[in-house]
């Protein structure tokens, strides 16, 4: 049996799937390359969290680069293996797709918010750091490279944040919370797309493994994980190619 094959036969048996997704998962959906080495986060120098919050500059800076990658990402369109989670869903297999992307390209894709956390954020919000609101961030972003002025939140005045996660700031609670709610109720885990090497959202799917729940990690190239004890099934190569079929076979087997 090929690792394709075992992968086929644990989705076909699964109820209830639980899909971590990394940047692999973007990579075809039009998005430029953010994290090669001539990519805009190796070219760039981060503004951490608390000097966004200190200071009016770094405020700006940060509102002008994501300003400039708001192009990029809003002319992205979801890859199939987006599409094949999504079908999961539909089946009613989808327990919860966790992604550490700041796309928005699950939700796009067909995948609801109920079952859906952007362990990450989504640049498509954009966060009070007062109220702790959330609103469009795209007239923002278009906004601000004429204006120059820092966006107000719409409910209480406050400072607005473009809604990822940046450096230096903590994982929202709540996320978590409802990631280790549900982690236990999965009878498959999934990741794809990821080296597996980001801290602490990586540690995820080996919670749910240590409980005997089979785990499948499927990307191009190396990761974190690869040779564990407690995965199950390691494939190597492209998620467009990979999951959609997958997903099909499953599905037709099970129907």
């Amino acid at each position: 049996m090929t690792e394709l094959d075992e992968f086929i036969r644990l989705l076909t048996n699964a109820d209830r799937v639980l899909v971590f997704t990394g940047a692999g998962i973007s990579t075809t959906s039009g998005i430029p390359d953010f994290r090669g080495p001539k990519g805009v986060w190796n070219t760039r120098t981060p503004v951490m969290f608390q000097d966004f919050l200190a200071d009016e500059k770094d405020q700006h800076r940060y509102w002008q680069q994501k300003s400039e990658d708001w192009t990029a990402f809003a002319a992205a369109r979801p890859t199939p293996a987006h599409l094949a989670i999504a079908e999961l869903h539909q089946a009613g297999r989808l327990l919860l797709c966790v992604t550490q992307n700041i796309d928005g390209l699950h939700l796009d894709s067909g995948v609801p918010a109920e079952a859906l956390v952007e362990i990450h954020g989504s640049n498509k919000d954009a966060e009070c750091m007062d109220c702790h609101a959330f609103e469009d961030a795209a007239p923002h972003y278009a906004d601000y490279p004429e204006s120059k002025t820092i966006p107000a939140c719409s409910a209480c005045g406050g400072l607005l944040k473009p809604g990822v996660i940046s450096f230096g700031q903590s994982l929202r609670e709540a996320d978590l919370t409802r990631i280790q709610t549900l982690l236990f109720d999965a009878d498959l885990v999934i990741a794809m797309g990821t080296t597996l090497q980001v801290m602490p959202a990586a540690s995820l799917p080996l919670l749910a493994a240590r409980q005997n729940i089979p785990y499948v990690v499927i990307n191009r190239g190396p990761t974190a994980h690869d040779g564990h004890p407690l995965v199950s099934c390691r494939l190597e190569g492209g998620l467009d190619e990979i999951v959609p079929a997958a997903v099909q076979a499953a599905l037709a087997f099970s129907g």
